[in-house]
Protein backbone atom coordinates (compact mmCIF):
# COMPACT_ATOMS: atom_id res chain seq x y z
CA UNK A 1 0.00 0.00 0.00
CA UNK A 2 1.48 3.39 -0.88
CA UNK A 3 1.62 6.32 1.64
CA UNK A 4 -1.63 8.80 2.01
CA UNK A 5 -2.69 11.44 4.80
CA UNK A 6 -5.35 10.38 6.49
CA UNK A 7 -8.68 12.99 7.27
CA UNK A 8 -11.42 12.74 9.44
CA UNK A 9 -13.85 15.75 9.42
CA UNK A 10 -16.50 16.31 11.28
CA UNK A 11 -18.79 17.86 9.21
CA UNK A 12 -19.78 18.26 5.76
CA UNK A 13 -18.71 21.28 5.31
CA UNK A 14 -15.11 20.17 6.03
CA UNK A 15 -15.35 17.33 4.01
CA UNK A 16 -15.72 19.40 1.06
CA UNK A 17 -13.04 21.69 1.88
CA UNK A 18 -10.47 18.68 1.81
CA UNK A 19 -12.35 17.46 -1.45
CA UNK A 20 -11.67 21.18 -3.28
CA UNK A 21 -8.29 20.73 -1.80
CA UNK A 22 -6.87 17.68 -2.94
CA UNK A 23 -9.38 17.03 -5.75
CA UNK A 24 -8.62 14.25 -7.49
CA UNK A 25 -5.38 12.77 -5.75
CA UNK A 26 -8.25 12.01 -2.68
CA UNK A 27 -10.99 9.43 -1.70
CA UNK A 28 -13.62 9.17 0.52
CA UNK A 29 -13.67 6.59 2.99
CA UNK A 30 -16.60 5.13 4.58
CA UNK A 31 -16.63 1.37 5.72
CA UNK A 32 -13.43 1.30 4.15
CA UNK A 33 -14.33 -2.54 3.02
CA UNK A 34 -13.92 -2.09 -0.50
CA UNK A 35 -11.46 0.56 -0.80
CA UNK A 36 -8.78 -0.95 1.76
CA UNK A 37 -8.61 -3.59 -0.23
CA UNK A 38 -8.69 -1.48 -3.68
CA UNK A 39 -5.27 0.10 -1.97
CA UNK A 40 -3.44 -2.92 -1.33
CA UNK A 41 -4.49 -4.17 -4.57
CA UNK A 42 -2.54 -0.76 -5.55
CA UNK A 43 -5.81 -0.44 -7.85
CA UNK A 44 -6.40 3.15 -5.92
CA UNK A 45 -3.53 4.93 -4.64
CA UNK A 46 -4.77 8.31 -2.95
CA UNK A 47 -2.40 10.39 -1.82
CA UNK A 48 -5.48 11.54 0.91
CA UNK A 49 -7.88 9.66 2.41
CA UNK A 50 -10.91 11.20 4.14
CA UNK A 51 -12.78 8.96 6.77
CA UNK A 52 -15.98 9.87 6.85
CA UNK A 53 -16.87 7.92 10.53
CA UNK A 54 -17.12 11.67 12.19
CA UNK A 55 -19.83 12.37 10.28
CA UNK A 56 -22.30 11.91 12.54
CA UNK A 57 -25.08 13.39 10.63
CA UNK A 58 -25.56 10.49 8.30
CA UNK A 59 -26.00 7.44 10.28
CA UNK A 60 -29.45 7.86 11.18
CA UNK A 61 -32.78 6.07 8.85
CA UNK A 62 -35.87 8.33 9.14
CA UNK A 63 -39.60 7.51 7.78
CA UNK A 64 -41.16 10.42 5.29
CA UNK A 65 -43.91 10.18 3.71
CA UNK A 66 -42.58 9.28 0.61
CA UNK A 67 -40.30 6.14 1.98
CA UNK A 68 -37.25 5.97 4.41
CA UNK A 69 -34.34 8.08 4.43
CA UNK A 70 -31.39 5.98 4.76
CA UNK A 71 -28.13 8.00 6.14
CA UNK A 72 -25.11 6.92 3.40
CA UNK A 73 -23.02 5.94 6.32
CA UNK A 74 -25.43 3.71 8.14
CA UNK A 75 -23.81 0.03 7.92
CA UNK A 76 -25.61 -2.97 6.24
CA UNK A 77 -26.06 -4.53 10.09
CA UNK A 78 -28.04 -1.52 10.97
CA UNK A 79 -30.02 -1.73 8.08
CA UNK A 80 -30.64 -5.26 8.25
CA UNK A 81 -31.70 -5.06 12.14
CA UNK A 82 -33.56 -2.03 11.98
CA UNK A 83 -37.24 -2.34 12.84
CA UNK A 84 -38.35 0.72 10.69
CA UNK A 85 -37.11 -1.27 7.84
CA UNK A 86 -38.21 -4.27 9.23
CA UNK A 87 -41.48 -3.25 8.83
CA UNK A 88 -41.90 -0.22 6.15
CA UNK A 89 -39.43 -2.12 3.52
CA UNK A 90 -38.73 -5.84 4.10
CA UNK A 91 -37.41 -6.35 1.08
CA UNK A 92 -34.09 -4.29 1.64
CA UNK A 93 -34.30 -6.05 5.50
CA UNK A 94 -33.90 -9.39 4.04
CA UNK A 95 -31.40 -8.07 1.22
CA UNK A 96 -29.41 -6.49 3.32
CA UNK A 97 -29.19 -9.72 5.59
CA UNK A 98 -27.99 -11.63 2.80
CA UNK A 99 -24.85 -10.02 2.35
CA UNK A 100 -21.47 -11.57 3.10
CA UNK A 101 -20.64 -11.95 6.64
CA UNK A 102 -22.12 -10.21 10.29
CA UNK A 103 -18.34 -9.25 10.26
CA UNK A 104 -18.42 -7.64 6.86
CA UNK A 105 -21.77 -5.82 7.71
CA UNK A 106 -21.09 -4.09 10.50
CA UNK A 107 -17.97 -2.39 8.95
CA UNK A 108 -19.74 -1.82 4.95
CA UNK A 109 -21.92 1.03 4.46
CA UNK A 110 -24.66 1.64 2.07
CA UNK A 111 -23.29 4.58 0.52
CA UNK A 112 -19.40 3.21 -0.13
CA UNK A 113 -21.19 -0.27 -1.23
CA UNK A 114 -23.37 1.79 -3.74
CA UNK A 115 -20.62 4.19 -4.78
CA UNK A 116 -17.79 1.82 -5.30
CA UNK A 117 -20.32 0.53 -8.05
CA UNK A 118 -19.56 -3.33 -7.99
CA UNK A 119 -22.05 -4.91 -10.69
CA UNK A 120 -22.25 -7.99 -8.55
CA UNK A 121 -23.19 -6.37 -4.95
CA UNK A 122 -26.32 -7.62 -3.27
CA UNK A 123 -28.16 -4.51 -2.35
CA UNK A 124 -28.40 -2.61 -5.75
CA UNK A 125 -30.98 -4.78 -7.37
CA UNK A 126 -33.89 -4.69 -4.56
CA UNK A 127 -33.29 -0.71 -4.36
CA UNK A 128 -33.70 -0.50 -8.12
CA UNK A 129 -36.83 -2.57 -7.79
CA UNK A 130 -38.08 -0.15 -5.13
CA UNK A 131 -37.48 3.02 -7.50
CA UNK A 132 -34.84 4.27 -4.58
CA UNK A 133 -32.73 6.80 -5.57
CA UNK A 134 -29.21 8.65 -4.42
CA UNK A 135 -29.05 11.93 -2.90
CA UNK A 136 -25.52 13.64 -3.51
CA UNK A 137 -24.34 16.94 -1.93
CA UNK A 138 -22.14 19.19 -2.74
CA UNK A 139 -21.25 22.78 -1.47
CA UNK A 140 -23.71 24.52 -4.40
CA UNK A 141 -26.64 21.65 -3.01
CA UNK A 142 -28.09 18.39 -3.29
CA UNK A 143 -28.37 16.14 -6.36
CA UNK A 144 -31.22 12.99 -6.90
CA UNK A 145 -30.31 10.65 -9.31
CA UNK A 146 -32.26 7.47 -9.64
CA UNK A 147 -30.54 4.48 -8.50
CA UNK A 148 -31.38 3.22 -12.21
CA UNK A 149 -29.51 5.57 -13.86
CA UNK A 150 -26.67 5.95 -10.97
CA UNK A 151 -24.50 2.80 -12.25
CA UNK A 152 -22.84 3.96 -15.48
CA UNK A 153 -20.36 1.26 -16.32
CA UNK A 154 -17.73 -1.63 -14.55
CA UNK A 155 -17.12 0.64 -11.05
CA UNK A 156 -18.12 3.19 -12.10
CA UNK A 157 -20.98 5.62 -11.36
CA UNK A 158 -22.80 9.26 -11.26
CA UNK A 159 -20.60 10.81 -8.73
CA UNK A 160 -19.48 14.24 -10.04
CA UNK A 161 -16.33 15.78 -8.80
CA UNK A 162 -16.90 17.54 -5.15
CA UNK A 163 -19.91 15.18 -4.34
CA UNK A 164 -20.30 12.68 -2.23
CA UNK A 165 -23.11 10.16 -1.14
CA UNK A 166 -25.70 11.22 2.48
CA UNK A 167 -28.50 9.46 1.86
CA UNK A 168 -30.36 6.98 -0.56
CA UNK A 169 -34.52 7.41 -0.56
CA UNK A 170 -36.35 4.21 -0.82
CA UNK A 171 -39.84 4.81 -1.35
CA UNK A 172 -42.84 2.93 0.13
CA UNK A 173 -43.32 -0.48 -1.64
CA UNK A 174 -46.73 -0.04 -3.77
CA UNK A 175 -49.64 -1.34 -1.71
CA UNK A 176 -50.79 -4.72 -2.08
CA UNK A 177 -47.49 -5.78 -4.03
CA UNK A 178 -45.18 -8.48 -2.99
CA UNK A 179 -41.70 -8.76 -3.33
CA UNK A 180 -37.98 -11.09 -2.81
CA UNK A 181 -34.88 -10.72 -3.67
CA UNK A 182 -32.92 -14.14 -4.57
CA UNK A 183 -29.44 -14.83 -4.58
CA UNK A 184 -27.97 -17.96 -6.20
CA UNK A 185 -25.05 -19.04 -3.70
CA UNK A 186 -23.53 -22.23 -4.71
CA UNK A 187 -20.20 -21.05 -3.23
CA UNK A 188 -19.91 -20.03 0.57
CA UNK A 189 -21.78 -17.58 2.16
CA UNK A 190 -19.79 -14.64 2.56
CA UNK A 191 -18.95 -14.92 -1.65
CA UNK A 192 -21.18 -13.26 -4.15
CA UNK A 193 -24.06 -14.64 -5.84
CA UNK A 194 -23.40 -16.24 -9.55
CA UNK A 195 -26.83 -14.42 -10.46
CA UNK A 196 -28.42 -12.12 -8.06
CA UNK A 197 -32.33 -11.30 -9.09
CA UNK A 198 -35.38 -8.95 -7.07
CA UNK A 199 -38.35 -9.12 -8.09
CA UNK A 200 -41.33 -6.74 -7.18
CA UNK A 201 -45.07 -7.33 -8.37
CA UNK A 202 -48.54 -6.19 -7.77
CA UNK A 203 -52.27 -7.45 -9.40
CA UNK A 204 -55.69 -6.69 -10.36
CA UNK A 205 -58.20 -7.67 -8.50
CA UNK A 206 -58.59 -9.88 -11.40
CA UNK A 207 -55.42 -11.73 -11.41
CA UNK A 208 -53.64 -9.93 -13.84
CA UNK A 209 -50.33 -7.84 -13.56
CA UNK A 210 -50.50 -4.57 -12.43
CA UNK A 211 -46.70 -3.65 -12.22
CA UNK A 212 -43.54 -5.74 -12.00
CA UNK A 213 -40.01 -4.70 -12.05
CA UNK A 214 -37.40 -7.29 -12.13
CA UNK A 215 -33.44 -6.40 -11.74
CA UNK A 216 -30.77 -8.69 -11.84
CA UNK A 217 -26.90 -8.20 -10.65
CA UNK A 218 -24.28 -9.82 -11.42
CA UNK A 219 -25.38 -9.83 -14.82
CA UNK A 220 -23.57 -7.34 -16.39
CA UNK A 221 -20.67 -4.10 -16.24
CA UNK A 222 -24.23 -2.34 -14.04
CA UNK A 223 -27.28 -3.60 -12.30
CA UNK A 224 -29.77 -4.66 -15.37
CA UNK A 225 -33.37 -3.65 -15.06
CA UNK A 226 -35.36 -6.61 -17.41
CA UNK A 227 -37.72 -4.57 -18.90
CA UNK A 228 -38.68 -6.36 -21.79
CA UNK A 229 -39.53 -9.05 -19.25
CA UNK A 230 -42.03 -6.86 -17.14
CA UNK A 231 -43.42 -5.58 -20.18
CA UNK A 232 -44.77 -8.77 -21.23
CA UNK A 233 -46.06 -9.23 -17.97
CA UNK A 234 -47.91 -6.32 -17.53
CA UNK A 235 -51.67 -6.47 -18.09
CA UNK A 236 -51.49 -10.02 -18.68
CA UNK A 237 -52.51 -12.71 -15.94
CA UNK A 238 -50.12 -13.52 -13.98
CA UNK A 239 -49.78 -17.76 -15.12
CA UNK A 240 -46.88 -19.99 -15.55
CA UNK A 241 -46.40 -19.76 -18.88
CA UNK A 242 -46.61 -16.34 -19.08
CA UNK A 243 -44.12 -15.91 -16.54
CA UNK A 244 -42.13 -18.13 -17.91
CA UNK A 245 -42.55 -16.79 -21.31
CA UNK A 246 -41.78 -13.01 -19.90
CA UNK A 247 -38.27 -15.19 -17.85
CA UNK A 248 -37.04 -16.09 -21.27
CA UNK A 249 -36.66 -12.78 -22.05
CA UNK A 250 -34.12 -11.90 -19.32
CA UNK A 251 -31.50 -13.94 -21.56
CA UNK A 252 -31.45 -10.88 -24.18
CA UNK A 253 -31.18 -8.18 -21.54
CA UNK A 254 -27.90 -9.44 -19.47
CA UNK A 255 -24.39 -9.75 -20.38
CA UNK A 256 -22.84 -11.36 -17.68
CA UNK A 257 -18.82 -11.57 -17.03
CA UNK A 258 -17.16 -15.17 -17.03
CA UNK A 259 -15.46 -15.52 -14.13
CA UNK A 260 -14.70 -18.52 -11.53
CA UNK A 261 -18.21 -18.51 -10.28
CA UNK A 262 -19.77 -19.73 -13.95
CA UNK A 263 -19.53 -18.90 -17.75
CA UNK A 264 -21.55 -16.40 -19.40
CA UNK A 265 -23.88 -18.95 -21.20
CA UNK A 266 -24.06 -20.54 -17.47
CA UNK A 267 -24.70 -16.91 -15.81
CA UNK A 268 -27.53 -16.61 -18.59
CA UNK A 269 -29.29 -19.35 -17.98
CA UNK A 270 -29.16 -18.65 -14.26
CA UNK A 271 -30.29 -15.30 -14.77
CA UNK A 272 -33.67 -16.67 -16.25
CA UNK A 273 -34.11 -19.53 -13.89
CA UNK A 274 -33.77 -16.87 -11.24
CA UNK A 275 -35.92 -14.48 -12.47
CA UNK A 276 -39.04 -16.65 -12.69
CA UNK A 277 -38.54 -18.08 -9.41
CA UNK A 278 -38.43 -14.60 -8.10
CA UNK A 279 -41.37 -13.13 -9.67
CA UNK A 280 -43.26 -16.44 -8.19
CA UNK A 281 -42.14 -16.44 -4.93
CA UNK A 282 -42.60 -12.17 -5.11
CA UNK A 283 -46.56 -13.22 -6.28
CA UNK A 284 -46.62 -15.66 -3.80
CA UNK A 285 -45.78 -12.98 -1.79
CA UNK A 286 -48.79 -10.72 -2.18
CA UNK A 287 -50.96 -10.28 0.58
CA UNK A 288 -54.38 -12.00 0.69
CA UNK A 289 -57.10 -9.84 -0.29
CA UNK A 290 -54.66 -7.53 -2.35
Amino acid sequence: MIDFEYHAPTSLDQVFDLLDKYGDDSRVMAGGTALVIQMKQRLSQPGHVIGMRRVGSLNAIESTPEGLRIGALCTQRQIENSELVGKELPLVADTFRKVATPRIRNMATIGGGLVNGDPNQDPPPSLIALGASAVMTSKSGDRVVLLEEFFIDYYETDVQPGEILTSVMVPHAPAGSGSVYLKFLPRTADDYGTVNVAAVVSKEQDGTCKDVRIVLGAAGVTPIRAKDAEDALRGKPLTDENIRAAAALVKDAVDPLEDFRGSAEYKTDMAEVFARRAVEQAMAAIPLGS
